[in-house]
């Protein structure tokens, strides 16, 4: 899978993510750190850490961790079968 297809896949499965019940269309900037973020970080927990800290920036609103996370880990997984394919 090339770059650009996974981060298509990415903002497909966040536009998805309505994790603060505001619709799918309310989290266009977020989408664009989360996805930045991604690509920075390797580890489950300190992606969902950053996720978190990014909508709570925007929206003075907390998402819980738990939830972060299971976002955070499928996000990785589309990362990581980029570079499975890379290989």
């Amino acid at each position: 899978m090339e770059m650009r297809k996974a981060n298509e896949e990415m903002i497909a499965l966040l536009c998805q993510w309505d994790p603060l019940g505001y619709g799918e269309d309310a989290y266009e900037t977020e989408i664009v750190d989360v996805i930045e973020a991604v690509h920075r970080l390797n580890h489950a927990l300190k992606l969902a850490k950053k996720i978190q800290s990014i909508y709570e920036f925007s929206f003075e609103e907390i998402i819980p961790l738990s939830e972060c996370e299971k976002i955070a880990k499928k996000l990785l997984r589309i990362k990581h079968h980029i570079s499975c394919d890379l290989f």
